[in-house]
């Protein structure tokens, strides 16, 4: 396998620079203009769900702040913008009435990057459910997908041609496990029965969704966001080898053979009760639609130990503000991994990032563990492109510090320093030199044409 280098990566001309946020995180207005609940403004207003008490209530203003929002990422010179769109803004019982407000949101929205010359890839799932919907099951409803194909399609018609690419989900690993398995997110549910069932709807409506939007004839590229690890044996004993596989086969392969197999891998399927969950004939065929393209969202690796306490890894390149171990090699090693095992479509790096405890002293962010991480990743990505991996573009997560679900607004990701206080945003150290690397990497790739 090629391994990273310490010289400066050399990305292709065509290659895309972006930064990514997500709805809830960022556009507060929770009540205004017609937008219904979600899910995460339910569990957020519930004590004791989020570390520092707070909601997203409010967030970045982004709802009000759009414009400014939208000349400071053109201002880093990137090429995209990776965005959510609110389900409950638009259609807030998620059935039935559409909500002409939050449409005219995302359409001023598109105009704005549009007039800044910046290319738009839109997410309809960030975990933001109706609770309308909720209320009616929620994923362990079934109804919700056929629901969700709906909503797709009316996106999908919309803003079809104003937009490069649709995702469906993101990080739907996150929305069974984190929100269904272990209730550590919204909707709160700690049924690890629950969060196999709700893993199986959410990868059928992606399938619905896929089918719905075709439909309409829309001109942009259609595809999915997983965030994915590879799973490292902490030890070279038998348990932590199996441990390992485990891990990844419930993990990656969970929702990578159904979309591109049309099964489930049959090592996970061995570690639970295969009756606690339903998949009713030709789902598979539902949900192995073909991909325009496949999001990778990657910030550590996992590593399986399986002593009692489980044994650290060992973090050589330090851990960020969130505890996890800084291991960009990972990075390689998953997109090298997954090339080899399925017959993929071009690839983005949808997400990746730091959270560092950012602080403004004599007026900067002097976040330099933030600007290492970014550039160990980028020559770990370039390391995979050299392994033959297709992949068109990296987003940087996220813009801007925003509210970061259960750990409330404590941790920071952003690229802008935001104070909460006043919503005054900043640039970071990091955030200046990642516009300087992707300009040198435009005059490069020019210098070889």
């Amino acid at each position: 396998m090629q391994t990273m280098s310490n010289q400066t990566p050399q990305f292709p001309d065509a290659f895309q620079w972006g930064v990514a946020t997500s709805a809830y995180q960022i556009e507060g207005a929770a009540f205004e203009d017609g937008r219904g609940a979600s899910i995460w403004d339910t569990f957020t207003h519930t004590e004791g769900k989020i570390i520092d008490a707070s909601t997203g209530d409010v967030a970045c203003d982004h709802y009000h702040r759009y414009a400014e929002d939208v000349a400071l990422l053109a201002g880093l010179n990137v090429d995209c913008y990776r965005f959510s769109v609110s389900w409950p803004r638009v259609q807030p019982d998620g059935e039935g009435a559409w909500n002409e407000a939050g449409f005219d949101f995302y359409s001023r929205l598109l105009d704005e990057l549009a007039r800044h010359g910046v290319g738009a890839h839109l997410t309809l799932y960030h975990w933001d459910l109706p609770q309308a919907l909720q209320d009616k099951g929620g994923w362990l409803n079934r109804d919700t997908t056929a629901h969700f194909a709906l909503y797709a399609a009316e996106v999908a018609r919309r803003f079809g041609a104003r937009v490069a690419t649709i995702a469906t989900h993101n990080e739907p690993w996150c929305t069974a496990n984190l929100g269904h398995g272990i209730g550590q997110f919204a909707p709160g549910m700690a049924d690890p029965a629950a969060a196999l069932q709700v893993s199986h709807h959410l990868l059928l409506s992606h399938g619905l969704a896929l089918q719905a939007m075709r439909a309409t004839g829309t001109k942009a590229r259609l595809g999915i966001v997983l965030n994915q690890w590879p799973a490292t044996a902490a030890t070279d004993s038998a348990a932590d080898i199996a441990k390992a596989r485990h891990e990844y086969a419930r993990s990656v392969q969970w929702f990578m053979d159904p979309i591109f197999k049309g099964h489930y891998p049959e090592l996970a399927l061995e570690q639970i009760d295969r009756s606690a969950f339903t998949v009713l004939e030709n789902d598979f065929t539902t949900i192995r639609q073909p991909l325009d393209f496949l999001g990778v969202n990657y910030y550590t690796r996992a590593f399986a130990s399986a002593e009692e306490p489980p044994r650290s890894a060992p973090a050589l390149l330090g851990v960020s503000d969130m505890q996890w171990e800084t291991y960009p090699q990972g990075l390689t090693e998953l997109l090298v991994g997954l090339h080899r095992e399925y017959t993929l479509p071009p690839i983005y790096i949808t997400e990746n990032g730091m959270a560092v405890a950012d602080e403004i002293v004599d007026g900067r962010v002097r976040d330099q563990p933030r600007t290492d991480y970014i550039r160990m990743h980028l020559a770990a990505l370039d390391a995979a492109m050299r392994e033959g991996v297709d992949v068109r573009g990296y987003f940087y997560w996220s813009l801007m510090d925003n509210f970061e679900w259960n750990s409330g607004y404590a941790k920071r990701f952003g690229l802008l320093h935001v104070d909460y206080a006043t919503q005054a945003r900043s640039l970071k150290d990091s955030a200046l030199w990642y516009r300087d690397f992707i300009t040198a990497q435009r005059a490069a790739a020019r210098k070889r044409a």
